[in-house]
């Protein structure tokens, strides 16, 4: 039999809720919806630790941060732990690597187990920017989701055409500062783009901690954001609705303007692939490394266990086993990556000894599998960090409910503060509540819920070896090093944001 191609394909803090497979309100993503129109579109793809570098060394290795090492974006994957590329490469496919890779150094090491690579140092830049491969580094002219198009479907014309390959796409769209491709700067301009319902939470129910996350989009979004300042008559705390709805219109523009590069790009690789007659043996997958705040909430950027952070989108087409127009609504997360695609391309997933997750093929092939675990976990761990002061925490999620500890503790996280929180707790219905805007958990009719949604997030704990948070003697994991003069310009430039608005 022959074995499959895998082009999996990620942009950096794109929302479901900004595609249109989804039911977006804002935006149109047509090429993305041909892949859920021709194959699966996954309703319940959760991240497991909302933050870039945590979320892309978990894909990789299929392992939690305190596994892999990558608790936040000051910290370093570790080389010991395998990942599916090594695996896949060691079993003759073809691998390569083009966009953002963001892990270890901060984003500057090598990619290990690539025939072929191409990165961005760091974040990336969206226009002629810095690429390093094995020959060094240069300015690649263009914009960045073009040239990762480019090179990726240069690569793959460059292969034998009996040569299985696994390539991951990786586009620095649409993170922040969101700069817009030229030819895309026209769309979204009439300042119409609807508010979310929940833009105006009051935040009434929550706990401390989470009321005092500087993620706001009225007080915590810049001048480098906007690419302008706030003009003088919205300034001032007699304004704040009013700079918040005009701070939107512009994030929004911005940001929906670098999806619509995203879009075009990922209709030129699917009909690239159809050209050359490769569609019909190529898993293809589209992806985000975490979710996003789009003014939900009120907030922009993601790590808070909310879904509108936590869920992944995920559409996978692939002719010869999905079929077309499907919905899956099984929970799964970015530690299950792994495992399914060694399994998609033949090689037993135990063959990547270390990872924590289990292969959904049989979900992606339409089966039902009664013992899918009915809940998932996660783990946020860069404690109260400088830029958005977002709180430690970890908490469980069933179909139904969403239990959250703030367990108030940097932990020796590099990065992290080491300002102690009291510890807090949230818990929502989300049968009753699908927005999460009244925190139940001291509520005395949801007690037996509450307790059996702890119960369960000790045992999710246990079955990832994960310790639970006790107090000052709690166990750490050792993490990487972190660059502290980085570190110290980070804080210099948020100082910078507060000033300004």
């Amino acid at each position: 039999m022959t074995r499959p191609n895998i082009i999996f394909i990620m942009s950096d803090d794109h929302a479901a809720h900004a595609i249109s497979a989804y039911g977006s309100r804002v935006n149109s993503t047509p090429n993305l919806d041909r892949i859920a129109a021709e194959g699966m579109r996954m309703d319940a793809v959760y991240c497991t630790n909302s933050i870039c570098s945590p979320s892309r060394a978990t894909i990789l290795t299929g392992t939690y941060s305190h596994v892999n090492g990558v608790s936040s974006i000051w910290t370093e994957l570790d080389y010991r732990v395998p990942t599916f590329i090594d695996v896949l490469h060691d079993n003759g496919y073809a691998t390569a690597m083009f966009g953002k890779w963001h892990l270890g150094e901060h984003g500057v090491s090598v990619p290990r187990g690539f025939d072929a690579w191409k990165i961005f140092p760091g974040q990336g830049d969206y226009v002629d920017p810095e690429m390093i491969d094995a020959h060094g580094t240069r300015v690649v002219p263009g914009y960045a989701t073009d040239i990762v198009t480019d090179l990726s479907i240069d690569w793959i014309d460059g292969l034998d055409a009996e040569q299985p390959f696994c390539m991951m796409v990786h586009h620095k769209a649409p993170h922040r500062p969101w700069v817009p491709d030229e030819k895309h700067k026209h769309l979204y301009a009439d300042g119409n783009i609807p508010e979310p319902e929940t833009f105006f939470d009051d935040y009434a129910t929550r706990s401390k901690a989470v009321r005092g996350v500087r993620m706001t989009i009225a007080d915590d979004m810049g001048a480098d954001d906007l690419k302008t300042e706030v003009p003088e008559h919205l300034r001032g705390p007699e304004n704040r609705e009013a700079r918040m709805s005009w701070k939107y219109q512009l994030y929004m523009r911005d940001y929906l303007q670098c999806i619509q590069s995203i879009d075009d790009n990922v209709g030129r690789l699917l009909d690239h692939l159809e050209e050359t007659g490769q569609a019909e043996n190529t898993l293809i997958v589209y992806t985000s490394d975490q979710g996003f705040f789009l003014g939900d909430h009120g907030w922009f950027d993601k790590r808070l266990m909310f879904d509108e952070s936590l869920q992944m989108p995920m559409l996978v087409r692939w002719p010869k086993r999905i079929e077309p127009g499907t919905r899956c609504e099984a929970i799964i997360t970015n530690v299950d990556f792994a495992a399914t695609f060694l399994d998609a391309c033949g090689v037993a997933p135990s063959q990547l000894a270390t990872s924590q997750g289990r292969s959904f093929l049989p979900l992606l092939q339409g089966e039902r599998l009664d013992d899918w675990p009915d809940a998932m976990y996660y783990r946020y761990w860069e404690h109260d960090d400088p830029i958005h002061a977002a709180p430690a925490h970890y908490g469980i999620r069933t179909a139904d409910f969403k239990l959250i500890y703030y367990y108030g503790a940097g932990m020796g996280v590099p990065g992290a503060s080491d300002r102690i929180l009291e510890p807090e707790w949230e818990l929502y219905d989300l049968r009753n509540d699908p927005s999460e805007v009244r925190n139940v958990a001291d509520d005395p009719s949801y007690a037996g819920i509450r307790a059996e949604l702890e119960t369960k997030l000790a045992e999710y704990q246990r079955h990832y070896s994960d310790e639970p948070y006790v107090g000052p003697d709690t166990p750490q994991p050792v993490w990487g090093p972190y660059d502290v003069e980085l570190f110290e310009r980070v804080q210099r430039y948020v100082e910078g944001i507060r000033a300004s608005s």
